[in-house]
């Protein structure tokens, strides 16, 4: 007979780690099921983020901003350096050490919550009267049961027809994040969040790097007017964009890759680069799930069709993360997990996905939670707006790093915080007061009369909610 668990959750990623640990704390005997390994063979949970996403990508973001802020900026504080080199191999062992220590810190809890962890790929088999069997294909196949079962089973990145990621020459996120060598030129298909990431990365190692997007406008979900504050940046430090342009063939060959495109005047392009990264988003990760062994639903994405509360079309079973409808955000995933987990225990767990916060890593950061100006004009809501730069901020004078600003959006009305946008230094950490205060469904008065430590980069939150009223202090 299989072992029998009150919960089996498919897959350790952000909302998979994250929904067994909570279960376990609500006193469910609970099972994780992932198959990742790290280069050992060994296991590797934490998902796309932690192995190949947002975890490592952060670490070489860092790196490079080290490397950037010696070549160019550490002279205006009176330190100077000689000799300047990048060592791309320890720069790249730093990215794995902390992406390792992320994948013990998650065994380690698992061991913790007294969470069952299964090193393998998980798979339906049946279910009957209730209970489902679920396969755990890893070194030696084994069969395990459960009444609740949690998919969360991630995405994997979007390929171009013609051009499959060989991650030598063509490359996905996992390729961009382990190039051996900084290339002499460097292309991305793709201006979102992991195409300007790993841009940067490699634009501050010395890359000459070329983005092209097939969306006229440039990060076309982010408010227009923080968009063009970024662009700008971007562009200084030498970043280049072709935007509107159409994607014809992609030919790979040992020296390099050669794209031909349109540009958005209708002229034939062609792009010739050493490496080649794709950014064009990512599916979700269903493929051997064997959803007809018990009739999951999916959608015609391959996403698993869920309700609000991310339920599916069968009873006790559950989906979340990057494999359902919403942001396909870590963050997002592990706040579905903690929701799931408590539901199924008889509580009330609750997403709000108006109050998710997006964030950028690049420099300028750029984070944004709640509405922006395009949707509250397309929606008819009428709003007041305050900016302050971060050019009239004493912390950011000092920190050397000015770029940017922070901009408040509330109801023309009753002054309730619709939108809170921000391009500048640490905008990813100035835009947690704000989901808090959007949360707690504050005003931007409430903003302006909390006292914010001075000299501080916060100060330029509270300054953008004065500026809703006109009354700005500094600027």
């Amino acid at each position: 007979m299989p072992i029998n668990y009150d919960v089996i959750v498919i897959g350790g990623g952000p909302g998979g780690y994250i929904a067994a640990i909570r279960a376990a704390q609500l006193g469910f005997n609970t099972a994780c099921i992932d198959e990742w390994k790290n280069s050992k063979g060994g296991p590797a949970p934490g998902g796309t983020c932690t192995n190949v996403g947002c975890i490592p990508s952060k670490a070489l973001l860092q790196s490079s901003e080290h490397f950037e802020q010696a070549g160019h900026h550490f002279a205006d504080h009176g330190i100077g350096l000689k000799d300047l080199t990048i060592d791309i191999a320890k720069m790249l062992g730093r990215k794995d050490t902390v992406v390792k220590q992320n994948n013990d810190g998650i065994l380690y809890l698992f061991k913790k919550n007294k969470v069952t962890f299964f090193h393998g790929r998980g798979s339906f088999v049946a279910s009957k009267d209730g209970v489902y069997e679920i396969n755990v294909a890893g070194a030696a196949s084994e069969v395990i049961s459960g009444k609740h079962i949690i998919v969360a089973t991630g995405s994997n990145a979007r390929a171009l027809p013609g051009a499959p990621f060989d991650e030598e020459n063509i490359l996905s996120n996992d390729g961009a994040l382990r190039i051996p060598a900084v290339p002499k030129k460097l292309g991305v298909i793709g201006a979102g969040v992991i195409g300007l990431e790993m841009g940067s990365v490699w634009r501050r190692l010395g890359s000459d790097v070329t983005v092209l997007e097939g969306l006229p406008t440039f990060l076309g979900a982010v408010d227009e007017q923080i968009a063009k504050e970024a662009k700008k940046a971007f562009d200084k430090q030498g970043l280049k964009f072709e935007m509107g342009v159409k994607i014809g063939e992609i030919k790979n060959a040992k020296k390099g890759v050669s794209v031909a495109y349109t540009n958005a005047k209708g002229e034939a392009q062609t792009l010739d680069v050493d490496k080649l990264i794709i950014s064009i988003g990512r599916t979700a990760n269903t493929i051997g799930l064997n959803v007809d062994a018990v009739g999951l639903k999916l959608d015609e994405r391959g996403m698993v069709i869920v309700d609000d509360d991310c339920k599916t079309n069968l009873p006790n079973v559950w989906a979340v993360g990057d494999v359902v409808r919403g942001p396909m955000l870590a963050h997002k995933a592990e706040e579905e997990g903690v929701a799931v987990a408590e539901r199924i225990a008889g509580q009330h767990g609750h997403v709000n996905f108006n109050t998710v916060p997006w964030v950028i890593y690049t420099s300028p950061e750029i984070a944004w939670v709640g509405q922006n100006e395009q949707q509250l004009k397309a929606a008819g809501r009428a709003y007041r707006s305050g900016t302050f730069p971060f050019m009239a901020n004493g912390r950011a004078r000092a920190l050397g790093d000015t770029t940017g600003m922070v901009k408040m959006l509330a109801d023309a009305a009753t002054d309730e915080i619709l939108g809170v946008h921000i391009v500048g230094p640490f905008a990813s950490e100035l835009i947690a007061e704000c989901v808090v205060a959007m949360e707690f469904r504050a005003s931007s008065e409430d903003i302006a009369r909390i006292c914010h430590a001075h000299p501080s980069l916060s100060e330029a939150t509270k300054e953008a909610a004065l500026a809703v009223d006109k009354r700005t202090l500094n600027f």
